[in-house]
């Protein structure tokens, strides 16, 4: 039997016993070992184990010897984990830096602690040692108010309109604004919520980190029955609210970066095709054009629109515009 089988038995037999201790029953050593299919040597090895790495407050009954914890709330805090899953623990401590921008960051942190916590103390998570191996690059986020945070949330769960001062990307002044939350949404690592909008009299977008003096009022809403979330964006591209339809985008890269766009997936519908001369055609459907136009000026002139017509207009405007600038 291999090492790994051996200790993972051992894991399981502490679980087990502390579930008949648990249960207040005083099980005994001989019961125990029946139970377990195994010596009563090894359950008094276990019992030892518990008691010294675990600080389980075992003690023997007197009379028959039957086991119980004097102190009733104690539980065994056991997680039995793989290599790998060590290692991806470990690793969580980095990737907490995506969330820099949120309160998620504190409750997860939290909830890290929690689980490092019930590891037994014969096993220590220390991800200092990544610090030097590996090199995590979060997005620079806006940072959003933890209360606004809170707020907005509390008035999702609680189908509460919101009252609250906002900047829109065009504007240098908060406005204030009201709100039925709908659905909240998350896009790489940029929180926004989903509503009616009382001002605008329609669903309307906002982004968290752009809200301030937010409060949820005492009048109530109910969401339509009809409403989507999806309708509003597309949870690959973009949460951009510029049109319901949805356009047939057609992409001609060049195979410059052909090998790039194979690997890269810009939509779990495309379709890729290849091209004799090595060139890769990409299609899908998406209503998010303003996305798809921000990506295809990154890649110069490595990525050629071929449609839809609206979206080569616009992408010949916004050249033309970026010329004025350097003339």
């Amino acid at each position: 039997m291999s090492e790994k089988r051996i200790a993972y038995n051992s894991q399981r037999r502490l679980a087990i016993i502390d579930q008949y201790i648990s249960e207040g029953n005083y099980p005994t050593a001989s019961f125990l070992a029946k139970k377990l299919e195994c010596s009563v040597r090894t359950v008094q090895r276990d019992i030892n184990e518990m008691i010294l790495f675990y600080h389980a407050p075992i003690e023997a009954r007197q009379g028959n010897g039957g086991y119980y914890y004097s102190d009733p709330t104690y539980f065994l805090k056991s997680v039995m984990l793989s290599e790998g899953e060590l290692f991806s623990i470990a690793l969580f401590d980095q990737l907490l830096k995506q969330y820099e921008n949120t309160p998620l960051e504190e409750n997860l942190r939290h909830t890290f602690e929690k689980i490092t916590a019930g590891l037994p103390n014969s096993i220590t998570v220390d991800s200092s040692f990544l610090k030097s191996n590996i090199t995590y690059i979060p997005d620079l986020l806006p940072e959003i108010n933890a209360k606004v945070f809170e707020t907005v949330f509390s008035a999702l769960q609680n189908h509460k309109t919101l009252s609250f001062d906002y900047r829109p990307l065009q504007k240098s002044s908060f406005m204030e604004r009201k709100l039925d939350p709908y659905h909240a949404v998350c896009q790489k690592g940029n929180w926004y919520i989903l509503g009616f909008c009382h001002d605008k009299n329609e669903v309307r977008v906002f982004n968290m980190s752009r809200i301030k003096n937010a409060e949820e009022t005492n009048e109530r809403f109910k969401v339509p029955d009809d409403f989507k979330p999806e309708d509003y964006f597309d949870k690959e591209l973009g949460i951009w609210l510029s049109s319901k339809e949805k356009y047939k985008v057609k992409l001609l890269i060049d195979k410059e970066i052909g090998t790039f766009a194979l690997e890269r997936k810009l939509h779990s519908d495309q379709k890729i095709t290849e091209k004799p001369d090595g060139s890769i055609l990409v299609e899908f459907e998406t209503t998010q054009l303003p996305e798809i136009k921000r990506w295809v000026l990154g890649q110069g002139k490595t990525v050629k629109v071929l449609n839809p017509p609206e979206l080569v207009k616009d992408i010949l405007s916004e050249i033309d515009s970026v010329k004025t600038l350097y003339k």
